[in-house]
C-alpha cells in the first residue's frame, strides 16, 4: 500500500483533528488523493474548497484513482454540476462553481446522494450553506503557497470523517 508518510505533515493540536499538509506538486496532490480514495468505503462526504486553480479537480482525480478509476475518466463537472462514476464505492463528483445561489442545491438533488452507497466529493463546497451538507463531512481546504505548491488543511466533522483521517494517517507504512 502506498504510504503518504513521505509527505511532510503536522497534526494541529486544536482538538478538531486538523491536519495541514504541504503539497509540493500535482504529483503530491494526486498521491494524497489516491491515499484518501483507498480508505473510502461509501457514505463519506468530502467538501473541497479553495480558490480557482488550487488543485480541487486534481485531488478528485487522485481520489478516483484510489478507488480504481483512471484519472482520464475524471473531469470537472462545471457545466453538468453532478457526475457519477461507476466504481466501488460509487463516486459522485459535484461542482457548485456555477450555482448562483445556495437554494439551487435543492434543485439539483444533491441530498439524494448522501447515503451509504456513495462517496460525494463536492468542489466549491463553500458555496453551499452548512445546513445543506451532512454534519459528518471531511473538509479539504486547498490554498496556493507558490506557483506549483499548495497547502491542504483537512478538517473532520463527525465520527465517520474522523475515523477516515485516523485510518489515513495512522496506516502502516
Amino acid at each position: 500500500m502506498e504510504s503518504i508518510t513521505p509527505l511532510s505533515f503536522r497534526f494541529s493540536q486544536d482538538g478538531e483533528g486538523q491536519w495541514k499538509i504541504p503539497l509540493r506538486s500535482k504529483t503530491d496532490t494526486e498521491r494524497l488523493g489516491r491515499a484518501i480514495g483507498r480508505v473510502l468505503r461509501g457514505g463519506e462526504v468530502i467538501a473541497l474548497t479553495g480558490e480557482l486553480g488550487a488543485g480541487k479537480t486534481c485531488m478528485v482525480r487522485g481520489i478516483a484513482q484510489g478507488v480504481g478509476l483512471s484519472s482520464e475518466e475524471v473531469s470537472s463537472p462545471t457545466f453538468t454540476i453532478i457526475q457519477e462514476y461507476a466504481s466501488h464505492p460509487s463516486i459522485v463528483h459535484v461542482d457548485l462553481y456555477r450555482l448562483n445561489d445556495p437554494s439551487e442545491i435543492e434543485d439539483i438533488g444533491l441530498s439524494s446522494y448522501f447515503d451509504t452507497k456513495h462517496v460525494v466529493i463536492i468542489e466549491w463546497a463553500d458555496r453551499a450553506k452548512t445546513t445543506q451538507l451532512p454534519s459528518d463531512r471531511l473538509i479539504l481546504e486547498l490554498s496556493h503557497s507558490g506557483r506549483y505548491s499548495r497547502w491542504m488543511r483537512l478538517r473532520a466533522f463527525g465520527a465517520k470523517s474522523q475515523a477516515l483521517l485516523e485510518t489515513l494517517f495512522y496506516q502502516e507504512s
